[in-house]
């Protein structure tokens, strides 16, 4: 149920990351920010009503607050870095990052996969890079975006691995204060880079489906860790480029470079690997 519930988990955040960078083509990236960020906020309260758990726990509040922490600043770099730097090196660093943070948290916290489960894992990291390759044609100038891509990482692996520590004793309450503290973080920036007056409508009807599957994915994440060892659940979930990539190539029929070919046969393999270990 962990490996299953972690792949649905990739789907959800894959296709969310798909409509925010195509709503980002079509209206203000500040303006899709704040309204994904503020569906993110409502499907948790949502999922607090429809799972009627009881009192939450203060510490799953506490953790679920760090990270909200982690999303906040792990988007607000990775938009910069996107924005600023090579694409190439921040988008697949960030992912890998975000997908070994938390294994080694749950390895350390007693997680122990076998060993096939491992191989995959081991081939998942790679297949992460090779997926999300955007390319360095249109990056001529820019910095190398490592700073970028490293924040970015850390806060995505900071958001699974608190969440896996809020464990699912409280239900769905630990995604409250986590987003109440993402949009803390996000709101300022997103007003900041969005031009005046602030083109709110446009930006509406992308950065509230795109929120409304992160939140969906934040819920099925929590629910995962509890059905399955949180470093294989990490692993499963930071594959989600390929379901961006995937995307890309049914909807806008963007062409697949050979790196990301390759990279989407390894993450099919990885995925098989965890599933049989």
């Amino acid at each position: 149920m962990g490996v299953a519930l972690g792949l649905l988990a990739a789907i959800a955040y894959g296709t969310s990351d798909f409509i925010g960078g195509l709503g980002g083509r079509r209206s203000s990236v500040g303006a899709l920010a704040i309204w994904s960020q503020l569906m993110s906020l409502l499907s948790a309260l949502v999922a607090v009503l429809l799972l009627r758990h009881g009192g939450p726990d203060p510490s799953a509040l506490a953790w679920g607050a760090v990270s909200g922490l982690g999303a906040g600043i792990g988007t607000v770099a990775l938009y910069r870095g996107l924005a600023e730097a090579r694409m190439g090196v921040v988008s697949p660093l960030s992912a890998v990052i975000a997908a070994l943070l938390p294994a080694l948290v749950g390895i350390a916290s007693g997680d122990r996969p076998s060993t096939l489960a491992l191989v995959g894992m081991a081939a998942a990291l790679p297949a992460i890079v090779l997926v999300s390759w955007h390319g360095e044609a249109q990056d001529a100038g820019r910095s190398n975006g490592i700073g970028y891509g490293l924040v970015a990482g850390l806060g995505f692996g900071s958001l699974f691995a608190a969440l896996g520590q809020a464990g699912t004793g409280s239900g769905a309450w630990p995604l409250v204060p986590g987003q109440l503290v993402a949009m803390a973080v996000i709101l300022p920036v997103g007003l900041s880079w969005a031009p005046r007056p602030v083109p709110w409508r446009p930006a509406a009807r992308f950065g509230l489906l795109a929120g409304g599957l992160g939140g969906c994915a934040n819920l099925i994440f929590l629910t995962a860790t509890g059905a399955g060892q949180l470093a294989v659940v990490a692993v499963l979930t930071s594959l989600y480029p390929a379901i961006t990539v995937l995307l890309a190539r049914a909807v806008l029929d963007e062409r697949w470079r050979r790196v990301q070919i390759l990279g989407l046969v390894a993450s099919a393999a990885a995925v098989v690997l965890i599933t049989v270990g």
